[in-house]
C-alpha cells in the first residue's frame, strides 16, 4: 500500500483545496472527468493540466504544472504510470504539498523520489472513492 490512511486523510484534508489534475480533459468518458467532477463538489478547485489546456468544469486548463500562475497543493496524476515519475518530478519542483497517483498508476522509484523531496504521496488509489470515506 502506497499511502496509509493518514496520509490519505491528511492530503484530502489538510494540505490545502488547490488540485491540479494531470490528464484532465473535456472528454467525459474519462476516469479523470469524472473524479474532478467529486473533488469539484467536495470544495477542491480543480486545475485541469492537459496538452491541449481545455477549460474544464468551469476551470482554465494548463498544458503543465509549471504554466499554473500560482500554487498548487496537490497533483492528482492521471497518466500511464511509464509518464508518471517526471510529472512527479514536475510537481516537487513547482512547490506543490503532495501527489497522489490514481488507480493502477504505480511507479515505486517516483514514490521514493516524492517522499525523499518532503512530498506526502498516495499512489494507486482514488481520492473520489476516499473523499466519501471522510465523513
Amino acid at each position: 500500500m502506497y499511502g496509509d490512511s493518514a496520509t490519505v486523510r491528511k492530503i484530502l484534508t489538510e494540505l490545502g483545496d488547490t488540485w491540479a489534475v494531470v490528464g484532465l480533459s473535456t472528454n467525459e468518458r474519462r476516469a479523470a472527468y469524472g473524479v474532478a467532477a467529486v473533488l469539484k463538489r467536495y470544495g477542491k478547485r480543480i486545475v485541469p493540466v492537459h496538452p491541449k489546456a481545455e477549460t474544464v468544469h468551469g476551470e482554465k486548463g494548463y498544458a503543465s504544472l509549471s504554466e499554473i500562475p500560482f500554487d498548487v497543493d496537490v497533483v492528482d496524476v492521471f497518466v500511464n504510470s511509464d509518464l508518471a515519475g517526471p510529472v512527479a518530478d514536475e510537481a516537487a519542483a513547482i512547490g506543490a504539498k503532495a501527489v497522489w497517483f490514481q488507480l493502477g498508476v504505480i511507479d515505486e522509484a517516483a514514490y521514493e523520489r516524492t517522499r525523499a523531496a518532503g512530498l506526502d504521496m498516495v499512489m494507486d488509489r482514488c481520492p473520489a472513492i476516499e473523499i466519501p470515506k471522510l465523513g
